[in-house]
């Protein structure tokens, strides 16, 4: 071939070699291992340079600014020569490439075109799918998908001095997969290693992948110092397994186990998950209890499923070895307070205006400790049910424009030292709204019938106990409207005022027990309902009347900006039906309830609910809360909450930048009544741009006389993993109303 003058730059044009399509083995194979990336086989191969020479049905050498192209694969050297028979590039001096949007440099490269199998010497890269980097002796390219890198590092850090990387011996990257691999591995985190395995496993993308998670070192007030190293099994894209083995310094070793599903099937979906916790030998436990067995064990384990479009069932059952369980184990405040551990069994039935469904229940109940010396903890196990059978049926705008509801239920009773029995309930009821454009009325008639067979207990013999309670009801409402300015914005203010007229005659329900029945709470709910009881085994008799009225504020999309409503009930007759007592209760009216809730602009939320007694001129119970936003990550809560001979509580939570890039993150709640700490967590995390760090610490009631102290901390490593105890994340978001996570779009 004639050389070509310097200054002239060609560009040579090979068509004719590449005449074999893909291989149809290849588009065969099944989905999970077919190859996301793939080149035009057929595609031209584009060579440029200054200066080329050679034989063009041979070899072409490349001198000064080489460049060939094919398809999705360009490479860049000083120096190149590409092979036409081999489809073969050998390339040196300033080696780039370009291969489905990623990006290699280095000194010297060899590199088949067709296979994508090759290698560069002393090369660096970035990937496109999360944006890692990296460097390395060799880099091997075994074909389109898959590259290995010989002692080389990896980082998803964008700068070119990474805060953390990996450096392994071998490091294989393989898209197609989605997987990297690694030998022998160190991870660095500001040039420092600070966790080495002998083996290493990650998604390239960030999908989930079997295998070990980072150790999770921890110290806790009452265990003492943690280690956990838990390994995750990706059964299928539906299904999980994690193994939580863990080593408690005070206790001994205790096994965890979370176990998740989520499916479909020709009746419709399907989802559950389990988590167990066994320790085989407490030391700490069977030192303070020799007569109690050293084993220790909790588990919680839920279920629905779909049969058929009709007919679904499910469980919910958790149970735990002993009563202390809960507050030498938990790491949450919910967890530390739940007492009564419900296990159930149920299935549902849907008609085409009807459900039935029927339930088995039962409860463990854990005692609080102190319960011993103090018997007002003591906590109280409820009713178990086997089986409770309910049945509910309604029909709206039938006969000319009624409404029926028919509601019935079968129960058996049991507990171990009260009282047991079976009861049956039947309430029908029939209404007929009448609604307007500014107004509705809806008289409606009800009739609780309730049948009981009780057993023998203590000197009482069997006994059979009926009812029949009618009740009548008349609710009925008003909607006016007015365009107002508030907050400097065109909105509608409503006004609703509202009256519920229940009348229900005294029936002695005295000798009835109370299974499942309690006071309701007095609330805006409340107020609008027939029965002032929870539960069926007492019908309140009433001639009352609930007037209420309420201001809503509308933007032009119909958003609430603000709600305002005051209620009182006023009472015609004495409420003679009780509890556990036959005096009557003659007050002519109940307390006011006052609410007001809103957002009032784009930073602020606030709500609020006063209970005020007129006659003592006292306030019952109030409770307020206050939210301030004003930008990303920014965010300050405040509440207080009061009952009346109960609690009096303070409440501040936030999430604030302190400086540059580190936040602090607290909450406190605090009783003024027991001037005393309930619950505070104190945090702070710092945002760099591939990684995150959080500490601090959480105290928070686990007995009436104790308290539990968690500290943790949290290493997390943007495209990688996180390292820290415990869960911090988990706790800053559950105490912290608004708190927004730092790193986006990563993790769990």
């Amino acid at each position: 071939m004639t050389r070509m003058p310097k200054p002239q730059r060609l560009a040579y044009a090979l068509s004719a070699i590449f005449t074999v399509s893909a291989l149809p083995a290849y588009a065969q194979m099944p989905p999970k291992q077919r190859a996301p990336r793939v080149e035009d086989k057929n595609a031209v191969t584009t060579v440029m340079a200054e200066d080329i020479s050679g034989r063009p049905e041979r070899e072409l050498n490349l001198e000064r600014d080489a460049e060939i192209i094919k398809d999705k694969t360009r490479v860049k050297a000083d120096t190149a020569c590409y092979r036409q028979v081999e489809d073969e590039v050998e390339a040196q001096g300033n080696v780039k490439i370009w291969r489905f949007g990623d990006y290699f440099t280095g000194d010297e490269l060899k590199l088949n075109m067709d296979t994508g199998k090759g290698y560069m010497l002393k090369p660096t890269y970035k990937l496109e799918s999360n944006h890692a980097q990296g460097k390395a002796e060799r880099l091997n390219f075994i074909n389109e998908d898959e590259a290995v890198v010989i002692n080389g590092t990896y980082s998803t850090c964008q700068s070119a001095d990474p805060d953390w990387y990996l450096r392994s011996d071998t490091l294989n990257l393989d898209s197609g997969r989605d997987v990297g691999t690694a030998g022998k591995t160190l991870i660095y985190f500001k040039d420092v290693p600070i966790l080495g395995t002998p083996a290493l496993s990650f998604s390239l993308s960030g999908a989930r992948r079997s295998g070990w998670l980072s150790p999770t070192p921890g110290f806790g007030s009452k265990n003492g110092a943690e280690l956990v190293v838990p390994y995750y099994f990706n059964i299928a894209p539906n299904r999980d397994l994690t193994l939580y083995p863990k080593i408690i310094s005070s206790r001994g070793i205790q096994i965890g186990a979370l176990g998740r599903y989520l499916g479909e099937t020709n009746g419709g979906l399907y989802q559950g998950e389990t988590y167990l916790e066994y320790m085989p030998h407490d030391r700490e436990y069977a030192t303070a209890n020799p007569n109690e067995k050293s084993d220790r064990w909790m588990v919680r384990s839920t279920h629905n499923q779909d049969i058929t479009k009709q007919w679904a069932y499910s469980w919910n059952f958790r149970a735990a070895s002993d009563n202390n369980y809960p507050n030498d184990f938990s790491k949450t405040v919910s967890g530390s307070t739940e007492r009564q551990l419900l296990r159930e069994l149920r299935t549902d039935y849907i008609g085409d205006f009807w459900t039935l469904t029927a339930r088995v229940q039962k409860y463990q109940v854990l005692q609080d400790p102190e319960s011993v010396i103090d018997r007002s903890l003591t906590v109280t196990r409820p009713y178990d049910r086997l089986p409770a059978i309910n049945f509910n049926a309604a029909q709206y705008d039938v006969a000319g424009g009624f409404d029926w509801a028919f509601n019935a239920e079968l129960t058996r009773f049991y507990h171990p030292t009260l009282i047991n029995g079976t009861r049956l309930v039947a309430i029908p009821q029939v209404s007929y709204p009448i609604i307007g454009s500014s107004y509705f009325i809806t008289p409606k008639v009800m009739v609780n019938m309730a049948s009981y067979q009780l057993d023998a207990y203590n000197t009482q013999k069997a006994d059979n106990l009926s009812r029949s309670v009618p009740t009548f009801s008349l609710d009925s409402g008003l909607v006016f409207e007015r365009d107002v300015k508030f907050g400097g914005k065109n909105m509608t203010q409503t006004l609703e005022p509202r009256l519920f007229y229940v009348n229900t005659p005294y029936r002695d329900q005295s000798r009835f027990p109370t299974f499942d029945t309690d006071a309701a709470t007095f609330n805006f709910a409340q107020i609008f309902s027939e029965n002032r009881f929870v539960g069926s085994d007492r019908i309140g008799d009433a001639n009352q009347l609930t007037a209420a009225l309420t201001s809503r504020f509308l933007d032009a999309n119909g958003a609430e900006a603000l709600r305002l409503a005051f209620g009182q009930r006023f009472y015609f007759r004495d409420q003679r039906v009780q509890l556990d007592s036959s005096t009557p209760v003659g007050d002519s009216r109940s307390d006011m309830l006052l609410a007001a809730t809103g957002r009032i602009s784009e930073t602020w939320a606030f709500d609020s609910a006063v209970q005020y007694n007129p006659g003592s001129s006292r306030i019952v119970s109030e409770s307020y809360t206050a939210q301030w936003i004003p930008g990303q990550k920014k965010v300050l809560n405040l509440g207080y909450r009061y009952l009346r001979g109960s609690f009096k509580n303070i409440e501040i939570s936030s999430q604030w930048p302190i400086f540059q890039r580190w936040y602090g993150v607290g909450r406190v709640s605090y009783s003024m009544q027991d001037k005393k700490i309930l619950e505070s967590l104190v945090g702070l995390e710092y945002n760099a741009d591939c990684w995150v760090f959080r500490t601090g610490a959480q105290r928070f009631v686990t007995t009436s006389t104790k308290a539990s102290t968690q500290i943790f901390f949290q290493l997390e490593l943007n495209g990688l993993s996180h390292l820290g105890v415990g869960s911090p994340l988990e706790a800053m978001k559950s105490s912290i109303p608004g708190y927004q996570r730092l790193n986006e779009g990563y993790g769990r």
